[in-house]
């Protein structure tokens, strides 16, 4: 999965070896680029890609989240779990039960720097989709789940599996997870770990959208183009009415809804008056 077919050439850079960032315009797409891993994610991945959500350059409106090859994301690198000195480890990682000597609120600390790849992209100035196609397990799911967006394809398979490996997710997922589904419901795939196919995630709300695999590209394309289309003040307005309604009272939302559309209307005059 790439970017939308933009009007120039795209700007291309890997920040980490597993990661791909084309830039083109106002859109960003960062593909986990390790298809022979099934782009299994790690601590040095994340770095990176929180350091992406925070330094956005300005002119981008749109990030496309995307997974090279069959797979969006198979979550952790199952060497992160491998005892210190185990041949199964990642090269250039420290482990996170080698982690473990400092105690657990050193290894709580490090867990902090980790969650900021996820929950940045909820606090960076652009619209976020995740092109989601294939298993997207444990951190993958986390990863779709940080987007403001997600599109899907039938045969995405989208599953909380830290259970099965005696932990639970830790990358901001709960949260996520309760705000789209309810915590019943929330609460049920991440003490199960069960998958959520194609047709679950969008009558559940975790997907907008369901397509074949092949029209994945297409379909997000068309989204992007959408959000682009949009007044850029009025996108980004109507972003920051959005992100985090959740935890708002009717009467905080109600003063967001007024103090956005005075803006707006006020720009509008500032306009009219300048022709």
């Amino acid at each position: 999965m790439t970017t939308p077919d933009q009007p120039s050439t795209p700007a291309v850079d890997r920040p980490h070896p597993r990661l791909r960032v084309e830039t083109s315009g106002a859109v960003m797409t960062v593909t986990l680029d390790a298809p022979e891993k099934r782009n299994a994610q790690v601590p040095a991945m994340w770095a990176a890609l929180a350091h992406i959500a925070t330094t956005l350059p300005d002119q981008v409106r749109v990030v496309v989240l995307a997974g090279e090859g069959p797979a969006f994301s198979a979550g952790l690198d199952r060497g992160m779990l491998a005892p210190a000195g185990a041949d199964a480890g990642v090269d250039g990682e420290t482990g996170l039960l080698e982690l473990t000597n400092d105690g657990p609120q050193a290894l709580a600390d490090r867990i902090a720097e980790y969650q900021r790849a996820f929950t940045a992209w909820q606090e960076c100035p652009a619209y976020v989709i995740a092109a989601v196609q294939g298993p997207a397990i444990g951190a993958g799911f986390q990863l779709a789940l940080a987007a403001d967006l997600r599109i899907v394809t039938t045969d995405v398979r989208l599953a909380m599996a830290e259970v099965t490996l005696g932990l639970v997710p830790d990358l901001g997922g709960t949260a996520a997870l309760t705000r789209l589904v309810g915590a019943s419901r929330a609460l049920e795939l991440c003490l199960t770990g069960r998958p959520v196919g194609a047709e679950e995630a969008v009558a559940t709300g975790i997907a907008s959208l369901a397509v074949e695999p092949e029209e994945l590209r297409a379909t997000v394309g068309d989204l992007v183009e959408a959000v682009l289309a949009a007044p850029e003040q009025t996108a980004r307005e109507m972003l920051g009415l959005f992100r985090g309604i959740e935890s708002r009272t009717p009467d905080e939302q109600l003063r967001r809804e007024r103090e956005a559309q005075a803006r707006l209307l006020c720009a509008h005059a500032e306009a009219a008056r300048r022709r």
